[in-house]
């Protein structure tokens, strides 16, 4: 596989809200403000995170920010500066356009990482949990998106059990 190299990723398994980076990622729903790692993201960060997603929510995206989007807030009390947000497809088979929503969530997450001028970001396993992605396939589509942006920057997956630490594992040397 064409790209950069994967040497400036890396694997760790580990509770997001404790990595240092300049942004950590989170897998959040429509509005921002519950389930899955977002509620430990928003404990550990505090009230400003919390605060900052109401008023994105209010003043920008009142239905829900969309799916395969991301934004930005602080990180608050996190080791990170920022926590970046975005909305994972639900997986229905792999019939409704998922792979590429979820390349859309990893792309738009690094551009805004880009623009916050960070030189690393962590990435939990978006869509994994509770929307059912297949593991193995969320690894793909998350190595083949990241590859571009390794060239200047680092980038983080962190697994939050050695199941998904090995199936990031098997991607990154598959594709070397």
């Amino acid at each position: 596989m064409s790209g950069a190299p994967l040497s400036r990723l890396r694997i760790v398994q580990g509770d997001i809200t404790k990595l240092a980076a300049t942004a950590i990622v989170n897998a959040a729903n429509l509005s921002l403000l519950g389930g899955g790692v977002d509620g430990p993201i928003h404990r550990a960060g505090g009230p400003q995170t919390l605060a900052e997603c109401q008023q994105m929510i209010k003043n920008h995206y009142p239905e829900g920010l969309p799916i395969g989007q991301a934004v930005a807030t602080t990180a608050g009390k996190l080791a990170a500066q920022y926590v970046i947000y975005t909305v994972g497809p639900i997986w229905k088979g792999g019939r409704q356009h998922e792979a590429e929503l979820l390349a859309s969530c990893y792309n738009r997450c690094l551009e805004r990482a880009e623009a916050l001028r960070a030189s690393s970001i962590v990435f939990p396993g978006i869509s994994t949990g509770i929307y059912g992605y297949p593991k193995a396939a969320a690894a793909a589509v998350a190595v083949r998106e990241v590859r571009q942006w390794l060239a200047a920057h680092e980038v983080v997956m962190v697994a939050f059990d050695e199941e998904k630490k090995q199936l990031y594992e098997q991607e990154v040397a598959r594709t070397l």
